[in-house]
């Protein structure tokens, strides 16, 4: 399935790019409900999803195009090896998170940084979500890591993860990741029970 093409934007719209061919075979839609993602948020000054979830939709980069303003595209980590949180220096506005390495070929998407995100399909997994007993457990979780290895191990046997707009030849990052420092973080973590 060949899927739309979306162009997609950050808050203030001076980041702009397009998610290319986008289906629900394409990707997967995922509502995350765990601490990393909620403070991913409140690092970046942007509201507090909670007691929601952060809609995500997890693709790969060889499908992301940045239009305009890439130049105030930054990425930070909340610890010195956790994901990628690539984001518009302008407004805040969280857009991506990949893997800090391009050989593991990952974007997850957030999805309110779209128009209309009706072409991603149903939410098919929720991630952390707060069980009766107070635990957190995943639902659909099968679904999520089937589409993860299926696209991963696509792009590595054809070379296509090479084709990124967030790594260089070399394999560093586009931009130098700030590492949220300890103090920092400390404060991000509200409520986490």
């Amino acid at each position: 399935m060949a899927g739309a093409d979306l162009p997609f934007a950050c808050d203030c719209r001076t980041l702009r790019g397009t998610l290319l061919g986008v289906s629900p075979t394409n990707g997967t839609r995922v509502e995350c409900y765990c601490h990393d993602c909620r403070a991913t948020e409140l690092y970046a000054g942007q509201p507090d999803p909670a007691p929601g979830g952060v809609q995500l939709y997890q693709t790969v980069p060889d499908r992301v195009r940045f239009d305009a303003g890439k130049d105030q595209l930054a990425v930070f980590s909340l610890s010195d090896k956790g994901l990628l949180q690539w984001q518009a220096r302008c407004c805040g506005a969280i857009l991506f998170k990949t893997m800090r390495t391009p050989k593991m070929p990952f974007a997850s998407f957030r999805t309110d940084r779209l128009e209309d995100d009706s072409a991603l399909g149903p939410v098919v997994a929720r991630a952390f979500v707060r069980k009766p007993n107070g635990k957190r457990g995943n639902e659909g979780g099968l679904k999520f890591m089937f589409g993860f290895a299926k696209r991963a191990l696509s792009r590595r046997i054809t070379g296509l993860w090479k084709q990124t707009p967030f790594f260089n030849a070399d394999g560093t990052p586009v931009r130098n990741i700030h590492v949220v420092s300890d103090k920092e973080r400390a404060g991000l973590y509200p409520n986490r029970g």
